[in-house]
C-alpha cells in the first residue's frame, strides 16, 4: 500500500472514529454508535472487502439507519405519539433513499467515487466508518427524542413541523424520480436535466433533504423546551447541520458541479443554466437560452471546436491565383 493511501486511510478512519467517540461519550449515545459501527463493519467484512464491491454500500446505510432507529424505540417506557411519529419519519426516509440509491447503482453498475478507494483496504474501510458517522449524526433527532421521557403534549408547532417535513419529503422524492426517469430515456443520454423541479434549482433534492432533518430536529427540541435535558436534545440540530455540510461543501454540490463542468463546461447552454439557476433553493428558472447571449469563453470554445467550412468556388479561385 502506497504511503499516501495509508495516510488517507488512517485519516478518514481516525477522524470519523474520533467524532463517533465524541457523540457516544458527550451525548451518552454509545449504544447507538456501537450499533451503527457493527452493521457497517459487518457488511464491509462479509461483502465489501472480499468482493471489493460498493454494491451494498448504500443499502447497508439504510439498514444501519433502521437498526439505530429500532434501538431507539426499544425502551422500557411506552413510546409517545411524538416519539413514534419521528421514528416513522426516519424509517420512511431511509427506506425511500436506500431503495432509490440501490436501484441507481444496479442500473449504472458501479459508483465511480469508489474506484480508487476499493484498491486499498484501509481507505475503503474509511468509507464505511464515515457512513456509520453519517447515520449516527443524521439520526440524532430520532435518537434524542426517544432516549428521554417525553411528557410534552402535542401542539400546533408539532403540526406545522410535520407539514414542513412532508412537503420536504415530497420535494426530494419528486426531484429524484424526475431525474431517474430522465436518465432512463435513451434520448437524454449525454444531456443535462432542466425539466420539472430541476428547472428551478440545480439540486432541488438537497433542499428537501436538509429541511426534512431541520423539521425533525425542531420537533425534538420543541418537545424538550424547558426540560432539564434541553441542552442535550438541542444537539438534534447537528443532524441538519451535518447534512448541509455534506451536501453543500463536501460530497454533494462540489462533486456534482465538478463532474458537470467536466462534461458540459464548453456548452454555452449549460453555462447559461448554471449562471441563472439557483444551486439548491428552488427559485425562478433561467430565462430562455440565446446563443447571442452565450458567454464569450463558451462561444470561443464552441467556435474553436467547429470545423471551418469554405465555399468550394472561392477555394478553387484562391488556388488558381496561387498558381
Amino acid at each position: 500500500m502506497a504511503l499516501p493511501d495509508l495516510v488517507k486511510g488512517v485519516l478518514s478512519n481516525g477522524i470519523a472514529g474520533a467524532l463517533l467517540y465524541a457523540v457516544a461519550t458527550s451525548l451518552d449515545l454509545a449504544t447507538y454508535v456501537k450499533v451503527a459501527l457493527a452493521v457497517q463493519y459487518g457488511v464491509y467484512l462479509v461483502h465489501g472487502l472480499p468482493c471489493k464491491s460498493e454494491r451494498f454500500y448504500d443499502l447497508s446505510g439504510s439498514l444501519t439507519h433502521l437498526c439505530v432507529i429500532g434501538a431507539a424505540l426499544v425502551q422500557e417506557a411506552p413510546r409517545t405519539p411524538r416519539q413514534i411519529a419521528v421514528a416513522i419519519a426516519g424509517v420512511v426516509w431511509c427506506c425511500r433513499l436506500g431503495t432509490f440509491l440501490f436501484l441507481r447503482i444496479e442500473k449504472d453498475g458501479r459508483d465511480e467515487r469508489f474506484d480508487a478507494l476499493k484498491k486499498h483496504a484501509l481507505r475503503f474501510l474509511g468509507a464505511w466508518t464515515i457512513q456509520a458517522l453519517w447515520v449516527s449524526l443524521v439520526q440524532l433527532p430520532v435518537v434524542l427524542v426517544n432516549d428521554r421521557v417525553d411528557d410534552a403534549p402535542l401542539g400546533p408547532v408539532d403540526a406545522a413541523l410535520a407539514a414542513i417535513w412532508c412537503a420536504s419529503f415530497i420535494l426530494e422524492t419528486l426531484a429524484d424520480v424526475q431525474k431517474f426517469v430522465w436518465r432512463c430515456d435513451p434520448a437524454n443520454k449525454g444531456k443535462f436535466i432542466t425539466v420539472g423541479l430541476w428547472r428551478y434549482a440545480r439540486q432541488p433534492n438537497y433542499f428537501g433533504e436538509i429541511f426534512m432533518w431541520l423539521a425533525l430536529a425542531a420537533v425534538a427540541t420543541n418537545a424538550a423546551a424547558g426540560a432539564d435535558d434541553f441542552k442535550r436534545v438541542v444537539w438534534s440540530f447537528g443532524s441538519p447541520a451535518f447534512t448541509a455540510l455534506l451536501l453543500l461543501c463536501v460530497s454533494g454540490l462540489p462533486m456534482v458541479d465538478r463532474a458537470s463542468m467536466k462534461k458540459w463546461g464548453d456548452d454555452p447552454a449549460y453555462l447559461h443554466y448554471v449562471k441563472h439557476t439557483s444551486s439548491v433553493v428552488p427559485w425562478k428558472p433561467a430565462p430562455a437560452f440565446s446563443k447571442e447571449a452565450a458567454p464569450k469563453k463558451a462561444k470561443a470554445a464552441a467556435a474553436a471546436a467547429t470545423p471551418v467550412r469554405r465555399n468550394p468556388a472561392r477555394a478553387a479561385k484562391s488556388a488558381a491565383k496561387a498558381e
